[in-house]
């Protein structure tokens, strides 16, 4: 396993390159023994959603993303009217979410994993454009759609019922149909509206992961 030198403080990764792990190698170089021997710390967790223009990539562009970290802020980047109106809509904000990413030890998204939306189609945009997209056992990643699949019982398991049910604030810039074509054509109006949006589902997703994570045995799944 490589060590993920884009989210490691110099000071660390100094210390990294001067102790040697059980056989005689610098943490840096075999970094997968120092996750084993040394105390691990506590996870930067962020809270991913995506915006697209529509359900396949092949298709579809990316609109904006959010992360917010775990009681903390929230990285916001949202394609501008210039960019998607242009050949290539999301390559800078692409380009922006692999090395936000990376900050990250874990990334919490719902009805997002593989067979799912969000990071399947954030690699297959990244990888259209060549991106340095993240690999396997770089980044944990959970899925709060299995918990409410199988931790409750609700009519749908939609994010919106489940916040909806447990009164957790959100949903209050609805996408409606008209607001979403005109956001994909360039209105700046419409888009601000669908970032915002973007901001409320990472929001009432952080409240309804803390709600349900006691219930859970949240597996080191890699994105």
């Amino acid at each position: 396993m490589i060590a993920p030198v884009a989210k490691i403080k110099k000071k660390d990764l100094i210390w990294l390159s001067l102790h040697k792990c059980k056989h005689r190698h610098s943490f840096l170089e075999h970094y997968e023994c120092f996750l084993r021997e040394m105390p691990r710390t506590e996870e930067k967790i962020g809270f991913l959603d995506i915006e697209a223009s529509q359900l396949n990539a092949d298709f579809g562009f990316i609109l904006c993303y959010a992360i917010k970290e775990r009681k903390g802020p929230i990285i916001l980047r949202v394609a501008t009217p210039k960019e998607i109106r242009s050949g290539e809509p999301d390559k800078r904000i692409l380009k922006q979410f692999v090395t936000d990413a990376r900050t990250f030890d874990r990334l919490v998204v719902y009805y997002g994993t593989d067979h799912r939306f969000d990071i399947p189609f954030l690699r297959t945009r990244a990888l259209y454009y060549g991106l340095n997209f993240p690999t396997l056992k770089e980044i944990k990643v959970t899925d709060v759609y299995p918990m409410v699949r199988n931790k409750l019982r609700l009519h749908r398991n939609r994010l919106e019922s489940a916040i909806k049910f447990f009164g957790i604030p959100g949903k209050e810039h609805e996408l409606l149909p008209g607001v979403w074509m005109r956001a994909t054509v360039g209105d700046k109006k419409a888009i601000d509206w669908i970032a915002k949006h973007n901001i409320e589902d990472v929001e009432s997703l952080e409240k309804l992961f803390e709600l349900l994570v006691p219930f859970v045995n949240v597996i080191d799944a890699s994105i």
